[in-house]
C-alpha cells in the first residue's frame, strides 16, 4: 500500500464522517421505531427480542458517535498540522532572505574594509611626502656651507653626550651591504631618542632573517608609517590588536608572532621604553630559536638587537656576550668573509671600547681592564 498524503487522509476521513452521520440518522430512526413500538403495547408477546435488538442498536449508535467524534478530532489535527506547515515555509522564506541579507553585508564590509586600509595607506603616504617637501624647502633656506659645519657640530655634540653613540658610528657609505640590511638598530640610533626612525630604517630592521608574510605586510607598512610620523598612540595599539589576533589564530609560538614582536619592540624603542622593548626581544628570540632554529639569521638579528638595546642603556656586560653569539652564528651561517660579519665584529669591538671608557670614568685601572 503508497502511503497517503496529508490532504488525501483529511478527504477519506470527510467521505468517511458523511458516512457515519448517515449511518447515525438511520439507527436513530430504528430506534425510535422500536422504542415506540415497545411503549404502545404494554407486553407484546416478543418484547424481549425489541429489546435486545434497542440494545444492539445503540450500542452500535454509540461507536458511530465515537468514529465521528475521532473524525472530528482528525480533520481538526490536519487543519492546525496544515496552518504549521505554511508558517513553516514562511520563516523558512525569512530565513533565506536573511542568510541573503547577511552575505551582502559581509561583502559590503570587507569592501569597505578594503577601502579603508587603502585610505589610511594613501593618507599616511601624503603626510609622510608633506614632511618629506616642508623639510625639502627648509633645507633650501639655508647656504650649502653653513648647512654643513651646522651638521658636523652637531654630530660631534651628539656622540659627545652620549656614550652609547660610538657603539653605533655612522657608516652610510656602506650601511646598505651591512647592519642595516641584516636587522641591527641602525647606523643613527644616537638619534632614535630625540626623532622616529625613517621607514626603510624601520622596515630593515623588523625584516632581518624573516621575510613578512602577506597576512602582516599591509599592517607592517601601516605601522612603519605611524611610528616614523612619531604617532606611536595609533602605532602602538595596531600592534598589541595584531598580536592578540596571531596568537589567537596561530599560537604563541610562531615566526609571525615574533615578527609582530620585533615590530612592537622597535615602537617602544623609538619612545625610549627600552624595558618594555628588551622583553619584547627577549620573547620573540624565544620563540624564533623554537621555530627557525638556533643558528637562523633572524636569531643574530634578535640577539644583535637585544645587544644594541643593552648599549644604549649602558650595560655592556649584559650585551656583549648576545653581540658575540651574533657573531658565531653569522660566521657559522654566512662565512667569514661576509659584509654582515665584518660588522658585527666592528659592534663588538664598539662594545668592548666603550665598555673601556665607561670603567676607565669610574676610576678602574687600566691593569684591572686588560
Amino acid at each position: 500500500m503508497t502511503a497517503l498524503t496529508q490532504e488525501e487522509v483529511a478527504s477519506h476521513t470527510r467521505t468517511v464522517v458523511q458516512g457515519l452521520e448517515a449511518l447515525r440518522n438511520e439507527h436513530n430512526s430504528i430506534l425510535s421505531g422500536i422504542n415506540t413500538t415497545l411503549s404502545s403495547s404494554h407486553h407484546p408477546p416478543d418484547s424481549n427480542v425489541i429489546s435486545e435488538k434497542a440494545g444492539i442498536l445503540q450500542k452500535s449508535l454509540d461507536q458511530i458517535e465515537l468514529g465521528l467524534s475521532e473524525a472530528q478530532i482528525m480533520l481538526a489535527l490536519a487543519s492546525h498540522l496544515q496552518t504549521v506547515e505554511a508558517e513553516k515555509q514562511k520563516l523558512r522564506a525569512q530565513v533565506r532572505r536573511l542568510c541573503q541579507e547577511n552575505a551582502w553585508l559581509r561583502d559590503e564590509l570587507a569592501s569597505t574594509q578594503q577601502k579603508l586600509q587603502a585610505s589610511e595607506q594613501h593618507v599616511a603616504q601624503l603626510e609622510e611626502d608633506k614632511k618629506h617637501l616642508e623639510f625639502m624647502s627648509t633645507i633650501k633656506k639655508y647656504d650649502a656651507d653653513v648647512q654643513d659645519s651646522e651638521s658636523s657640530m652637531e654630530e660631534k655634540k651628539d656622540k659627545s653626550d652620549d656614550p652609547v653613540v660610538d657603539l653605533f658610528p655612522d657608516d652610510d657609505s656602506d650601511d646598505r651591504g651591512g647592519l642595516k640590511r641584516s636587522g641591527d638598530f641602525g647606523s643613527q640610533a644616537s638619534l632614535a631618542a630625540m626623532s622616529p626612525t625613517p621607514p626603510s630604517q624601520f622596515a630593515q630592521q623588523v625584516n632581518a632573517g624573516y621575510e613578512i608574510p602577506a597576512r602582516l605586510r599591509t599592517l607592517h607598512n601601516l605601522v612603519i608609517q605611524y611610528a616614523s610620523q612619531g604617532r606611536y598612540e595609533v602605532a602602538v595599539p595596531l600592534c598589541k590588536q595584531a598580536l592578540e589576533d596571531l596568537e589567537k589564530t596561530s599560537g604563541h609560538d610562531h615566526p609571525d608572532v615574533a615578527t609582530m614582536l620585533n615590530i612592537l619592540a622597535l615602537v617602544y624603542r623609538d619612545q625610549n621604553k627600552y624595558k618594555e622593548a628588551a622583553n619584547l626581544l627577549n620573547d620573540a628570540l624565544a620563540i624564533r630559536e623554537k621555530t627557525l632554529g638556533e643558528n637562523h639569521p633572524a636569531v643574530a638579528a634578535t640577539l644583535n638587537n637585544l645587544a644594541v638595546l643593552y648599549g644604549k642603556r649602558g650595560k655592556y656586560k649584559e650585551a656583549e656576550p648576545l653581540c658575540k653569539r651574533a657573531l658565531e652564528i653569522r660566521e657559522k651561517v654566512l662565512g667569514r668573509d661576509h659584509p654582515d660579519v665584518a660588522k658585527q665584529l666592528n659592534n663588538l669591538a664598539l662594545l668592548c671600547q666603550n665598555q673601556i671608557s665607561q670603567e676607565e670614568r669610574r676610576g678602574v685601572p687600566k691593569e684591572e681592564l686588560l
